[in-house]
């Protein structure tokens, strides 16, 4: 099929969020890899209670909850600087090794792209500005302006509204498999960056297209 253009989710599939960890490692030894992972299922959680409720609050404020309670869950003091470095370090986080070359490669064939997420204005501008990747995108579309998190259909609409063309002529991209059902169901044709070797969701629903990093999208698109 003819893809007119790609939104690409953000945390998760152009930037690390398990990065962080390293961090969280040098200030509780022994402790950083859990924290780091309860810190991003907190952080999914909390975007879905929220949106179920109407109780929006963007993500930055969302991140810095699931921090502490991921602290407070490992039985770690959180003290002030050390929340400060750990929420400054989600600003900066690290790009997927492949993402330049394989953005170069779409950018270079003239496809329009955008960021589609759930990342507040600030810190997803930051994040793309740290790891270089803000060059390569059209639009960088975010949760604040609906006030409710993906998957409300209200999020996916942002592609579409910012394209000027069907849900289905868009190629969303995502390693969060959840995000991928949502998006499907939206009428997105899809693409899964299976990057940690997980399980399909059993929603009776599948991507178009499965792969592993951003090499497979750009040897998609382009064939």
């Amino acid at each position: 099929m003819k893809i007119k253009a790609i939104a690409f989710d953000a945390y998760g599939t152009l930037l690390d969020v398990y990065s962080v960890g390293a961090l969280a490692e040098r200030m509780f030894p022994g402790k950083g890899a859990a924290i780091a992972h309860i810190w991003r299922d907190k952080q999914i959680e909390y975007t879905r209670l929220r949106s179920m409720c109407g109780q929006f609050a963007d993500f930055w404020q969302v991140t810095g909850d699931a921090l502490d309670y991921a602290c407070e869950a490992q039985g770690v003091v959180l003290a002030d600087g050390s929340r400060c470095a750990l929420m400054e370090a989600y600003e900066v986080l690290t790009a997927f090794p492949e993402n330049h070359t394989a953005l170069s490669r779409l950018r270079g064939a003239g496809v329009p792209m955008a960021v589609l997420t759930n990342g507040s204005t600030g810190m997803i501008a930051s994040a793309l500005q740290a790891s270089g990747l803000d060059r390569f995108f059209d639009h960088v579309l975010n949760a604040d302006s609906v006030q409710v998190f993906k998957t409300a259909p209200e999020v996916y609409q942002l592609g579409p509204d910012a394209f000027g063309c069907e849900a289905s002529d868009i190629l969303f991209v995502s390693s969060n498999c959840w995000d991928i059902c949502g998006a499907t169901w939206f009428g997105y044709h899809t693409i899964w960056l299976n990057r940690y070797d997980q399980p399909m969701e059993r929603l009776g629903v599948e991507p178009d297209v499965r792969g592993r990093s951003l090499t497979d999208v750009a040897d998609y698109v382009l064939g």
